[in-house]
């Protein structure tokens, strides 16, 4: 039995029907020749629970709130309810792959079991299939626990021998166990008791006994606060409970071209891609654009502290993930004067290096940008949602390629949540040599999500025209 940190505990109380915490990823791989079963599957995923152990825990509460809900063993553990099959009428397309995972990112997870879902979906065109996980926010601090989806790839198409895994539940303590328990931490530790009541953004927070500097958080905090509330913009409405979602791609060597050319990051290409997409969706809305507009966006940044970020992958480095508040200059015109703008603001943001509780080891082979994902959006929870108006998570993956239960992972997609009143939320993943943007938006105030696949190409088409 384990108490829920302060920053575990806050994500699994803030979240409502309207704002389900989850974090999510969809991959897309190629069918091998003699097909992926569901048993397969459910084979692969339950040899790798060793490695993750708090996927086969549940959360209980503790009666009337007395400390921090507790992480505990689930004796009832059913892994077939986890592992789900799913199909699209054959030949699925892509549009119906991408309302299936709408409809499923919109549904809460279930609170009495272990909190995260994975869905084997077949029948996509082009002997393509299709791997939707989702697992709460909670779950995934990255240190004890890293997203499901990291530790089920493989770096070859045969996945290496794992030993007997021998699970025997602990027994699962009784409400008045949690009680007696929470007492008796009121009266051995009242200040650490104390602590927990506070707000997780000036908590002290421990990572795997790795304690967060809370100077660093609040500098962090107030540093945002200087900046004010986030400019008026459609992105920011009520958020219903459903959903939109759907995707786009390019080719990292034209994004590399653009960094060569003009001197800056791979990440201040795509977010210039990002910030000229937008542009032209607000334009097409008939919304006002001035040349000062400007949408300002919670862009965590992943830090490989003695590696390349592009050629990083599993095994490599540790990485941490910092917050950083970029306002993308979406009333410029000129997409090299964008992409300028934007790399000038995060070469100055780099010099700070502030850490919250964000820190996360991808040394453990696998696939780390799904946990890294997850790390980005732990970030974004810790400052208020007034102060950005969407979500932008970019993280780096293995650029070779990469399996799953022995079928190529073609593509790799996050589904980031919606935060309060925000009506978008992009995860942008590079992987094998290839950018991908996961889209996710709320389907009342965003139902033209669909063309932002088209406009990401034309912003990056823009400025692949001026760099050649």
């Amino acid at each position: 039995m384990t108490r829920l940190s302060a920053a575990d505990a806050s994500f699994f109380h803030l979240e409502n029907t309207a704002t389900p915490m989850y974090v999510g990823s969809l991959a897309i791989l190629r069918r091998p020749r003699n097909g992926l079963s569901y048993e397969t599957l459910l084979a692969t995923v339950e040899q790798r629970l060793p490695q993750i152990p708090r996927y086969r825990q549940k959360v209980r509460e503790v009666t009337l709130g007395l400390a921090r809900p507790v992480w505990v063993d689930d004796p009832d553990f059913d892994i077939t309810y986890h592992v789900r099959r799913s199909a699209l009428p054959s030949p699925g397309s892509d549009a119906q792959l991408h309302d299936l995972i709408a409809r499923l990112g919109s549904r809460p997870l279930d609170r009495s079991r272990p909190l995260w879902e994975m869905y084997l979906i077949e029948g996509l065109a082009r002997n393509r299939l299709a791997l939707y996980t989702k697992s709460h926010q909670a779950l995934v601090n990255g240190m004890s626990a890293v997203e499901i989806g990291h530790v089920i790839a493989d770096r070859t198409a045969k996945p290496p021998e794992f030993g007997e895994d021998i699970w025997i539940p602990a027994r699962e303590p009784t409400d008045r166990q949690l009680v007696l328990g929470a007492i008796g931490e009121w009266l051995t530790r009242p200040a650490e008791q104390f602590g927990a009541l506070r707000s997780a953004v000036t908590d002290i927070a421990s990572n795997a006994g790795r304690l967060a500097q809370v100077g660093y958080r609040v500098v962090d905090v107030a540093r945002t606060v200087a900046r004010g509330t986030a400019p008026s913009s459609p992105l920011n409405k009520t958020v219903s409970r459903n959903r939109r979602f759907t995707v786009a791609s390019g080719r990292l060597d034209d994004y590399r071209l653009v960094r060569n050319r003009y001197d800056c990051d791979v990440n201040d290409v795509v977010l210039a891609v990002i910030a000229g997409a937008l542009r032209n969706w607000l334009l097409s809305r008939g919304e006002p654009v001035t040349a000062t507009s400007t949408i300002r966006a919670m862009a965590p940044m992943s830090v490989y502290p003695d590696a390349d970020l592009e050629t990083a992958g599993p095994g490599q480095a540790v990485s941490e993930v910092t917050p950083f508040l970029i306002d993308l200059p979406v009333g410029e015109g000129n997409p090299v004067v964008r992409l300028s703008q934007i790399a000038h603001a995060t070469e100055t943001a780099s010099t700070l290096r502030s850490r919250v509780d964000a820190r996360t080891i991808v040394t453990l082979s696998g696939f780390a940008p799904p946990t890294l994902h997850a790390m980005g959006i732990r970030v974004a929870t810790t400052f208020p949602p007034r102060q950005f108006n969407l979500l932008i998570t970019n993280v780096p993956g293995a650029q070779k390629q990469m399996y799953i239960a022995g079928a190529k992972l073609l593509e790799s997609y996050a589904v980031p949540p919606l935060l309060h009143n925000q009506a978008l939320a992009i995860g942008v993943t590079s992987y094998n040599g290839m950018v991908y943007y996961g889209i996710n938006a709320d389907r009342e105030a965003m139902s033209d999500v669909e063309e932002m696949p088209v406009l990401l190409r034309e912003s990056l088409e823009e400025l692949l025209d001026a760099a050649r």
